[in-house]
Order: C-alpha cells, then sequence, then structure tokens
C-alpha cells in the first residue's frame, strides 16, 4: 500500500480584518476632525482671564455659538447676524425637541473674538433667551501667568 505525503500548505493570511480596522480608524478620525472644528473657529481669538476654569461635567446639549470680531457669528459652520441668529438658534431647538428636552436642558456656550464688542454679546443672549434658552457659558483663554500680589 502507498501512503501519500502530504506536502503542508503556505499559511497565508487573512487581510480582510486589517483592513476592516484600517478603514474604521480613517472613520473614526473624520468623526474626530468634524468635532474639533465644531469647538473652535479660526476667526474667533478668545480673552485671557485668570479666573478660568474649566467646567466641571460635560454639557449634555452644548449649543456653541462662535462670535468674530466683526460681530458675525458661527453655528454649525454657518454665519449668521445678530438678527438672523433667530433662524439657526431654531434649528438647534428642533433637534432638542426631538430629543424629548426643553431649551432650558440646553447650555448655549459663547465664544466671542476678544475685541468683540460686549453689546453683540449681550444682544445674542437677549435673541437665545427669546427662545427660552436660559444657560449660558462664555468662554476664554486661560493666563496662566503670575500676577503676583497685585491689589
Amino acid at each position: 500500500m502507498k501512503v501519500k505525503s502530504k506536502k503542508p500548505d503556505l499559511a497565508e493570511g487573512d487581510l480582510t480584518p486589517m483592513i476592516d480596522m484600517v478603514f474604521q480608524l480613517i472613520a473614526f478620525f473624520m468623526v474626530l476632525i468634524n468635532f474639533a472644528q465644531t469647538e473652535s473657529d479660526d476667526r474667533v481669538v478668545l480673552p485671557d482671564s485668570q479666573l478660568v476654569k474649566p467646567p466641571d461635567a460635560p454639557f449634555d446639549f452644548p449649543i456653541i455659538l462662535h462670535v468674530a470680531q466683526d460681530g458675525e457669528v458661527i453655528l454649525n459652520g454657518d454665519t449668521y447676524t445678530v438678527e438672523t441668529l433667530n433662524t439657526g438658534l431654531r434649528r438647534e431647538l428642533a433637534v432638542i425637541r426631538a430629543e424629548n428636552k426643553k431649551a432650558g436642558d440646553a447650555n448655549v456656550i459663547i465664544r466671542a473674538h476678544q475685541d468683540t464688542a460686549a453689546g453683540n454679546v449681550q444682544e445674542i443672549i437677549r435673541v437665545a433667551q427669546e427662545l427660552e434658552f436660559v444657560q449660558f457659558a462664555l468662554r476664554a483663554k486661560e493666563n496662566k501667568r503670575s500676577t503676583g500680589n497685585q491689589i
């Protein structure tokens, strides 16, 4: 009786899981970059403050308004004036209501340029209050310089 000798098969690696993982990482970083872009805008230079501290907990429904030096308001990449901001805030309000929440549950975060007139920020808050937004936060850049013992 003849015995057949088996030649061992060459082990071939399956690249499918690795390719899947690479595509998942690419998708993850694309989403991450989009979130980072909504958190900042190049047209806004925040003022310095030594009293700034980060929030104790993340906001549940943040609505981030970037206010440029000339007073234009950027919301989710769209540019508004104080007069037209109502439209963008109504869109955000519709999203909040779709989640069965109220306008009072959202936090309006205002990132105003350091040279923006205070009156512009007050007008933005007034427009938001007309739509029943009540929680506001102003963003500033932390100034870590020591002031010494100034009185």
